[in-house]
């Protein structure tokens, strides 16, 4: 019988996360609109009412921070229902969209792709 070599795995530095309410079902952990069920868990967080994301974040420009999308019941294509995004520490205002994240035809800034900022 051959013997198994561990395989070494270079360091990875794990970046610090941050938990934060899951803006998509508002921290209850079950589907905002009960649309299989009644009972049926968060798509976004899973059933455990938050969420991780890298520090530094602000609220999602192209959602409001809601982690919705145009309000049908869709998860936020921009931060994906957590309602925050991670941004760089020096950023400014995108000059596209004047920081609201969406482009004139509604859909994310191609820019700053929908953080409203750059």
């Amino acid at each position: 019988m051959a013997k198994r070599r561990r395989i070494k795995r270079p360091n990875v530095e794990l970046k610090p996360r941050e938990e934060v309410i899951c803006a998509f079902c508002d921290g209850k952990g079950i589907d905002p609109f009960g649309i299989l069920s009644s009972k049926s868990i968060c798509q976004v967080c899973l059933g455990k009412g938050k969420v991780y994301i890298e520090p530094p974040y602000i609220k999602c420009a192209f959602c409001g921070g809601t982690g919705v999308y145009l309000d049908k019941r869709l998860t936020c294509t921009v931060c994906g229902g957590k309602g925050v995004v991670t941004v760089p520490e020096d950023a400014k205002e995108c000059p596209d969209c004047l920081g609201t994240g969406q482009a004139p035809d509604g859909l994310p800034c191609l820019m700053c792709r929908g953080k409203g900022v750059v």
